[in-house]
């Protein structure tokens, strides 16, 4: 499984990329090898608040549907509306096409409590 080395990781499986005074957001490798064949992803509106670990939408795979937790607090500037037609981009492609929100950081020391690699290599090998 592929845990890029300059992302930071939620634990519930979220990935972060920092761009700037944004981040994009997705769920990582093990997550979709957990989940299984993902059929649909349930994203927020370009706007929407979302608070550091509450849930800011779903994705349903052909076992379950799962909560996606916000790493961060911030607002919503781009979603990935490529999901809704191309959910099996999550599996294919988790890091690159399948990113799924990217948000405004309105408290940049909530990175600071995100994971490194190596972190949550530990944490998913426990």
């Amino acid at each position: 499984m592929s845990t890029p080395k300059e992302l930071r990781y939620s634990e519930e499986h979220e990935w972060v990329k920092v761009e700037g005074e944004k981040v994009r957001i997705g769920i990582t490798d093990f997550a979709q090898h957990e989940l299984g064949d993902i059929v649909f992803v349930e994203l927020p509106e370009i706007g929407d608040e979302v608070s550091a670990d509450e849930p800011f939408g779903s994705v349903e795979s052909v076992k379950t549907v799962s909560e996606l937790y916000a790493p961060v607090s911030g607002k919503i500037v781009e979603i990935n509306e490529d999901l809704s037609d191309n959910p099996e981009f999550v599996n294919e492609s988790p890091y690159e096409k399948a990113w799924m929100i990217v948000v405004e950081v309105s408290d940049n020391s909530e990175l600071d409590k995100l994971m490194t690699a190596e972190q949550y290599e530990e944490m998913i090998n426990e």
